[in-house]
């Protein structure tokens, strides 16, 4: 039989650092398995092979979390807005659950399943229609036996204290993790009043994940973690932002850039960035540090070796990486090999190669969130009437 493998809560308990994966979403988008506007993630089902692949490339990259791919396989998104599927959220679900705990089993990660926010909540529906969303991927959790459960990419608390109260029921631990940076969630709750929500409705961990940059991130838990403290409460935090620099996003985030999200690679994050991200959430007292939109498995890589002295291991993906360019002294260029040094790479300004381009972007700024009508979700394709309306609000948001 297989060792029994220590559960996330006695990790974190013990101070060991918990390392998450990557975002599959993007990462399979650009590999041609993810369709940009749905996400959904029904190549679990369709092109399981690449799911596995990816999942091995974060394990070996020294990530012990293997997250389901289940983002965005809610059945009220499967068939949004002309999506004609024909294949189950329960099958996707499943299938991904399965591809998690093979990968997972060949290392010492961990199986999160994961939910988000849902067409339903935007749409205004009742509290007990959306927790019956959660409900019915939970009980493919259940059926599964998955080792957590994680609550991530919500932009409202009240929804995200929800899904936190549904998955609860199961009796597995629970993390939560909010699509949010310092301004808060899009009705202005502010991040330490959103943890405190969280962990109150039986949230073990906390913390934010995408829409913004790593630094941005951390900022934002640290702001949980004192609203958490101010509460008198106690809770793990996690972080899994963007691989993507957002300094110029307001609460919105990436998603209100106008490069979002086919033109975001010069603002992609460098190994040696991850680094320093690495260094500055440990410092901050997060435990679980893991990436989402944009980050590959080197990036996980890079984490998981800023950290190699606090885990005591080394990740099998670096036998082909010497820390800090160290490899380079193999170089046959004399000039590249001088480069062989973490001095280097730690102090270098990489420039973007587009001179007619602006450091940074006006985000578009719409200003439309929940209970909005052009936020209300349906099953129809969007119209042609529909697409009129919204060019003519683009022109206004930029004018």
């Amino acid at each position: 039989m297989a060792p029994v493998k220590k559960g996330i809560i006695e990790r974190l308990n013990a101070g060991e650092v918990v390392i998450g994966d990557g975002g599959f979403v993007f990462a399979l988008e650009k590999r041609g398995y993810v369709k940009a506007g749905p996400w959904t993630p029904e190549a679990t089902v369709t092109h399981p092979e690449a799911v596995r692949q990816l999942h091995r490339e974060f394990l070996r990259a020294g990530a012990n979390v293997m997250q389901t791919f289940t983002f965005y396989a809610s059945d009220d998104k499967l068939e949004n807005r002309g999506q004609n599927l024909k294949i189950t959220g329960a099958k996707i679900n499943e299938a991904a659950c399965d591809l998690a705990r093979e990968v997972a089993s060949e290392g010492d990660a961990l199986v999160a399943g994961g939910v988000c926010q849902t067409p339903s909540y935007l749409s205004c529906k009742s509290e007990t229609d959306v927790k019956a969303i959660f409900k019915k991927q939970l009980d493919v959790f259940m059926k599964k036996n998955v080792d957590f459960l994680i609550a991530e990419y919500f932009e409202h608390v009240e929804e995200a204290v929800w899904a936190v109260e549904v998955l609860k029921t199961s009796g597995k631990p629970v993390a939560a993790s909010m699509c949010i940076g310092p301004e808060g969630d899009m009705h202005g709750v502010l991040p330490g009043e959103c943890a405190a929500r969280l962990v109150k409705a039986g949230a073990q961990i906390v913390g934010v994940n995408c829409h913004f940059d790593p630094m941005t991130c951390v900022q934002a838990v640290k702001m949980m973690k004192e609203g958490v403290e101010k509460a008198r409460l106690k809770s793990h935090y996690m972080v899994q932002p963007l691989a993507f620099h957002t300094p110029d996003c307001n609460c919105q985030g990436f998603i209100d850039l106008p490069e979002f999200p086919f033109a975001l690679e010069p603002r992609i994050l460098t190994r040696w960035d991850m680094h320093e991200y690495a260094r500055e959430a440990y410092k901050a007292g997060i435990r679980f540090i893991g990436g989402c939109c944009g980050f590959e498995p080197y990036h996980i890589r890079a984490i998981a070796e800023e950290l190699a002295p606090e885990r005591g291991i080394v990740a099998p993906g670096s036998e082909k990486h010497g820390m800090w360019g160290a490899g380079l002294e193999m170089h046959t260029k004399p000039w590249v090999r001088a480069r062989s040094r973490r001095d280097y790479w730690e102090h270098l300004a990489p420039a973007s190669g587009r001179p007619k381009c602006p450091s940074m972007s006006t985000p578009e700024s719409w200003g439309v969130t929940k209970g909005h009508a052009d936020l209300l979700q349906h099953k129809e394709a969007t119209s042609s009437q529909e697409m009129k309306h919204l060019l003519e609000m683009q022109k206004k948001a930029k004018a």
